[in-house]
């Protein structure tokens, strides 16, 4: 192994023109076939790895960060070859693989380089063809079993979320227009960005499925003097929402209702979806479309803003599915524009965000980080750890895996948005000159 230090006793021998391990137990061999994988796969930085048995294995070279981690558990081994994503979060969460030097985020970013390597596993084709056998099961989410899902992530504390999120508690990827904003400035873009492909204009009335803390809906009744309906299933963010249209004084002109998007009746003229469709479920993409199309006016437009990925069929992650969205079901584009076809609706704009997601779960990661106290006193060491996980991973995914963030504007008509896309910039420019001169009149006032 040339890029690997092991001791004599690890080498592997030659019998008969095959290679054998005769002096390896189960462990040893497991370590062994690891390091054989590792050898392929840390291309950038270097990693070092400390076995259960104290041997010590060294990979990859040239530029990038340098990684020391040392297993605890003689069994981590074979649980790393057989479900990568599943035995790593859980060894980090559970304190089996520690960091001894580096960081996560960096572990991660060596790690998933080159996930092809990873793909090429035979545990990860059995893995993918058992989760499709499942898939109606994994990610089916009538209303009782998504309520479910929607507690064990949304319900939790509001002053964890205010830890790492924006102001405005955005939990949804940015719009970095150049990759220098802050994050605030970035979700503020992004709002902007929803709001051009919406075409809104005062008066009109608009449904948010799946509405979170409701800081969209307030920025399309303030900025944009819509009315506004915010659907979410999450108590939490129900009360938080509410109490912030009071405090804006908007409580008269923006409804924030715990119900499931498929038991609204109401018409509306602008539908937006922002981080829901990801919660849908493959099975449950007929009833997503719809619905939109039930509740969307004639001459009205809608706006899905989703996590997506980039290959044949979605999928989930074993350890995304089993700690943070369970349920979760992250499609690809052409299922998600045969679904939205199929409902009957006219596809009129698609963007693709790639490395908008990667930055801002970087800043979230960041911001966790330094208020890493703070959520430790709110919950416990081991939550503080799967939440590092969580957000780490997930960056690296959209760094260097298959993940990025798809807009598709959909519409009844083919003729109810402009036939070019130069409306988006001007709304967008016309916004941000309000918002110069606004600035400006508070300046004078002052």
């Amino acid at each position: 192994m040339s890029n690997s230090e092991i001791s004599p006793d690890e080498q592997f021998e030659l019998h008969d023109g095959a290679r054998q391990l005769p002096r390896l137990g189960p462990g040893r061999a497991a370590m062994w076939l690891l390091a054989k994988l590792l050898s392929r796969l840390v291309r950038n930085g270097h990693l070092t790895v400390i076995d259960p048995c104290c041997g010590t294995w060294r990979f990859g070279g040239g530029d990038g960060p340098a990684v020391s981690v040392r297993l605890t558990d003689k069994a981590l081994p074979a649980q790393l070859l057989a479900n990568p994503s599943l035995a790593l979060g859980e060894a980090y969460m559970d304190g089996t693989l520690r960091i001894e030097t580096g960081s996560l985020r960096d572990l991660l970013s060596i790690c998933m380089a080159d996930l092809d390597a990873v793909d090429a596993l035979p545990g990860k084709r059995i893995r993918q063809g058992l989760d499709a056998f499942l898939s109606r099961r994994l990610h089916h989410n009538p209303i009782n079993r998504a309520r479910c899902n929607v507690a064990h992530h949304y319900d939790l504390s509001t002053e964890l979320y205010d830890l790492f999120l924006d102001a405005d508690r955005q939990y949804s990827c940015a719009y970095f227009a150049t990759g220098n904003e802050t994050l605030d400035e970035a979700q503020a873009l992004k709002k902007r960005h929803i709001a051009a492909k919406l075409l809104l204009r005062p008066g009109l009335d608009v449904l948010d499925i799946g509405s979170g803390w409701g800081g969209l809906a307030l920025e399309l009744a303030q900025q944009h003097q819509a009315r506004v309906t915010g659907l979410s299933l999450s108590t939490e963010q129900i009360v938080a929402a509410r109490a912030s249209a009071t405090q804006s004084g908007l409580s008269e002109q923006v409804a924030f209702k715990l119900r499931d998007y498929r038991q609204e009746k109401g018409q509306y003229d602008r539908v937006v979806s922002v981080g829901m469709f990801e919660h849908v479920g493959r099975s449950g993409f007929d009833d997503y479309f719809s619905t939109i199309r039930r509740v969307l006016k004639q001459d009205g437009v809608a706006l899905v803003h989703a996590i997506g990925t980039m290959a044949p069929k979605g999928g989930s992650d074993a350890w995304i599915r089993k700690y943070i969205f369970p349920g979760g079901y992250l499609p690809s584009l052409s299922e998600t524009i045969s679904a939205a076809e199929r409902s009957g609706l006219w596809v009129t704009d698609v963007e693709v965000l790639r490395l908008h997601y990667a930055e801002t779960l970087r800043h979230w990661s960041e911001r966790f980080a330094a208020e890493r106290g703070t959520a430790r006193r709110l919950y416990d060491e081991r939550f503080c750890r799967i939440w590092e996980f969580y957000l780490a991973v997930c960056e690296m995914a959209f760094r260097h895996g298959r993940l990025m963030v798809f807009q598709l504007q959909l519409a009844k008509r083919r003729d109810t948005v402009p036939l070019t896309r130069n409306y988006i910039a001007d709304a967008e420019a016309d916004h941000h000159c309000h918002i110069r001169a606004l600035g400006k009149q508070i300046g004078r006032a002052r």
